[in-house]
């Protein structure tokens, strides 16, 4: 039970970066976020990665427009901004220091 509740608290705290990531690659449709996440093997529902959307554009970081779709009413794509760029670019360096100070932590421990 403990070790779950660690997990999901490890999966929550890499989501904001992942789809930042995503993200910065090119405007994007939020069910293409979805489906990049589960390729990652990071899944996320709906009812989740909305919300999460919000609060990224409310605190500056995401833009969106509306485009036409050939099937259905028009879509909302997001687009990272130059602050989230900013942001994201922080994050990439927490990362790198988070690896190595598990990798450093994890070394020489056995794995029985």
């Amino acid at each position: 039970m403990i070790a779950d509740n660690t997990q999901t608290q490890m999966r929550k705290g890499i989501l904001e970066y992942c789809i930042l990531s995503i993200i910065s690659k090119g405007e994007i449709y939020a069910s293409d976020i979805i489906t990049e996440l589960k390729k990652a093997e990071l899944l996320v529902v709906e009812g989740t990665l909305y919300p999460l959307l919000t609060r990224l554009k409310n605190n500056g970081l995401l833009s969106y427009s509306w485009k036409e779709s050939t099937s259905g009413p028009p879509r909302k794509y997001y687009q990272i901004t130059a602050e989230g760029e900013q942001v994201l670019k922080k994050l990439d360096i927490t990362w790198k220091e988070l690896v190595y100070a598990v990798e450093v932590s994890l070394a020489g421990r056995s794995n029985s």
